[in-house]
């Protein structure tokens, strides 16, 4: 897909987004913008999937990690077809839906795996990387990452595991948007050199823009190009992007529009629905 349409796709993503949270009357608003041109990149542009066919079992894998990002990837999923909002309960968070407050596999159709409790992504998609490999399969993993959930100590485990088995077929996405629940990742942590750090432990590690859709399909493409090696990419987001008022403000972290701003939120965003 063109860049300016996956733009577009974008931009209405991120209304749906926050559309579903707001309707809804919880959720997380800023970690799911920050990663939304990924998000579209992936399922509008990269990934080979069947909607009508989710568990077909040649298609690329994908695990939300940050799994409280859930509304973008609810967003994507509906768009593409996985679920029609007509025919099942799809309001977020509620008893009975097939949305609920994180990911869950077997609840929603596209979901490979339940995610929420930080840190496990990347462990479980090495597992899932080293099953392709076993089976003799060409499909690839894609992994979302929040910067802050690479604090968990589960995360370089799996990073050692999947360096060690040279899963060319893993490719790890760090939302590198310098914010966690509890503060700035200087505050709560240290603000690393996180592509230095994979490095480390030997994997193929770039570091881009993750608004923009070349840099995101390029890093892709590149990184297939090399073989032995897991790859990851450190997105430089920003949180809440997209929205005037929520950009950088980590007090949209978990919050609630209110009626004035689901008002803003489509006028800033409408242009790409």
């Amino acid at each position: 897909m063109e860049k300016e349409k996956i733009e577009q796709k974008a931009r209405k993503l991120r209304l749906d987004a926050v559309k579903m949270i707001y309707e809804g009357g919880d959720g997380h608003p800023s970690p799911a913008l920050s990663i939304a041109d990924v998000v579209t990149t992936l399922y509008y542009d990269v990934m080979r999937l069947d909607p009508k066919n989710p568990d077909w079992e040649d298609r690329d894998r994908f695990i939300m990690s940050k799994g409280h990002a859930y509304a973008i990837y609810y967003a994507a999923l509906a768009d593409k077809g996985y679920y029609d909002g007509k025919t099942v309960n799809t309001k977020l968070r509620a008893l009975g839906s097939i949305l609920q407050g994180h990911p869950v596999m077997g609840k929603t159709p596209g979901v490979d795996m339940t995610s929420g409790s930080l840190g496990n992504g990347i462990s479980i998609a090495a597992g899932m990387a080293i099953a392709g490999k076993y089976w003799k399969k060409d499909f690839r993993v894609f992994v979302i990452v929040g910067d802050g959930e690479l604090q968990e100590g589960i995360c370089w485990e799996g990073i050692n595991l999947a360096a060690a088995h040279k899963l060319d077929n893993l490719y790890v996405f760090v939302d590198y948007n310098g914010w966690q629940s509890g503060g700035s990742l200087a505050e709560v942590s240290q603000d690393p050199d996180i592509a230095k750090q994979f490095e480390a432990f030997s994997w193929d590690a770039c570091s881009i823009n993750g608004h923009d859709i070349d840099e995101i399909k390029n890093s892709i493409r590149e990184a297939g190009q090399k073989k032995g090696r897991p790859h990851v990419i450190v997105c430089k987001t920003t949180k809440g992007k997209g929205l005037s008022f929520m950009e950088n403000d980590n007090s949209w972290h978990k919050r609630l529009p209110t009626e004035e701003e689901w008002k803003t939120a489509q006028k800033e965003l409408a242009g790409g629905v």
